[in-house]
């Protein structure tokens, strides 16, 4: 076996043994509580069945939606799009780097307002209005025409931010709407939500590439796409409540109604220094509340604009170091894409392997372990520049892909804490327009060369 291929098998050893010892506790876990539930009775035995049975619905309700949709935001990896518009279309360099950063500067500006609409209207509609835009960006690869392809970037763009805002929102705001008292069971779906999402990039990238050979066109795995938006529209349509923010005038589905402060915009929500209350207690905790969603902002700007900068660069880094090593043979993009996809699904079963630990002198806050992951996050990317080696570069690559696996189920449950239901797509949409801005500038600096300094 090569090398790639080597890690590909540990990683997946790796991963089955902490899923297997994940498993073999919660079964410790649910005999314990069972034994629990008999010493209060039969009525504390039911209510914990029930609850249980409440918990498995709600995901699946949630998780086909939830991997149908990123399945096809994978079926879209960016070398296809970029092989597309460059090869496919001969579209020059310059007018590539335009689309993209088209896209991204639609994010940032669709973040600024999506949020408050999906609020005000109802989040399953914005899930829905997603799928139907999504669609429509991935027809747009059927036609030459620029206009129509910059079109395309822009409904790309928007619906970016409709994934990583409005599809959660609902998630979080449903669970405590359905008044679901077991925190473990939310941390537990934010640690699934990362590692099935891992196992479907895995299984888009195969897909998408044996389907692009077998086509003859790059087009192929785009129209994919479209099939699996479909369903994720029929699911959402047929097994979704509506729940709306504080904005919405009526008081529906049990959610708090609508009061005069919360009708500010998300920046006025975010920026809470120019408003005073005659309530001292109230001013320290929107003090709190402002400086954590500050943090949040900041954190998710650097890591996730990071992330999307590396995603461009870090087959052709690891290409430089290959050649420099001398060795002439391609590299095997496809198993290196599943090696750091299981680097990834690692970072999350462990992150759900930890919290579901007993409290103790070892377990860490959520933020805490945040803090963690950023700093070993950011030495991954000091080691490449100063050791040129195709190995060593590998390896940051992939503890790098371990800390996503840990921050995004982290930052999800800080959010979950720190944001109310009532605003909650409203302020997950702010806070994507600096880490979409942060890459615009990232490619706007980025300059063409063959050497690291």
């Amino acid at each position: 076996m090569s090398f790639y291929t080597y890690n590909v098998v540990a990683f997946v050893l790796i991963n089955a043994s902490i899923a297997y010892l994940q498993r073999r506790r919660d079964g410790k876990t649910a005999i314990a509580r069972t034994q629990n539930s008999v010493q209060d009775g039969e009525s504390g035995r039911a209510a914990l069945t029930a609850e249980e049975a409440v918990i498995w619905q709600f995901k699946k309700k949630f998780m086909p939606v939830y991997l149908l949709a990123f399945g096809a935001d994978w079926l879209q990896v960016w070398p296809y799009i970029y092989t597309m518009y460059k090869d496919e279309k001969s579209l020059p360099e310059e007018t590539v780097a335009h689309l993209f950063t088209t896209g991204f500067l639609a994010a940032a500006i669709s973040a600024s307002f999506v949020g408050s609409l999906a609020d005000r209207y109802g989040r399953r509609s914005a899930c829905l209005f997603f799928c139907i835009a999504y669609s429509l960006s991935c027809f747009t690869v059927l036609f030459d025409d620029i206009y129509i392809l910059f079109a395309g970037r822009i409904l790309g763009g928007l619906s970016s931010t409709l994934l990583y805002s409005v599809i959660e929102s609902w998630m979080v705001t449903e669970f405590h709407r359905q008044k679901l008292q077991d925190a473990g069971a939310l941390s537990d779906i934010f640690g699934l939500m990362i590692t099935g999402n891992a196992v479907v990039a895995i299984a888009a990238g195969l897909f998408a590439q044996h389907l692009a050979d077998f086509t003859g066109t790059q087009a192929a795995p785009f129209l994919a796409a479209v099939v699996l938006l479909v369903l994720a529209f029929g699911f959402i349509s047929s097994r979704w409540n509506e729940n709306y923010g504080d904005s919405h005038n009526a008081n529906v589905d049990g959610l708090l109604p609508a009061s005069e402060e919360k009708e500010k915009n998300g920046f006025q929500y975010i920026y809470q220094g120019e408003q005073s209350y005659e309530d001292t207690e109230k001013a320290m905790l929107m003090e709190d509340i402002d400086k954590r969603l500050w943090a949040l902002c900041l954190t998710s700007s650097c890591f996730e604009g990071t992330m999307y900068l590396w995603i461009f660069f870090k087959f052709p880094a690891l290409k430089l170091f290959h050649e420099e090593g001398g060795k002439g043979s391609e590299l095997p993009f496809g198993m290196i894409f599943a090696a750091l996809m299981c680097a990834m699904m690692l970072g999350s079963l462990f992150f759900t392997y930890y919290y579901s630990l007993k409290p103790g002198r070892w377990i860490v806050s959520p933020s805490r372990m945040l803090t963690i992951t950023l700093f070993v996050a950011s030495t991954c990317f000091i080691l490449p520049v100063l050791v040129h080696n195709e190995a060593v570069t590998f390896w940051c690559f992939c503890v790098f892909e371990i800390c996503c696996g840990i921050y995004f189920p982290s930052i999800a449950q800080l959010k979950e804490k720190i944001v109310e239901d009532g605003v909650r797509a409203k302020i997950y949409g702010i806070l994507r327009i600096p880490l979409n801005i942060f890459v615009v500038l990232g490619l706007m600096l980025t300059k063409d060369g063959k050497q690291l300094s």
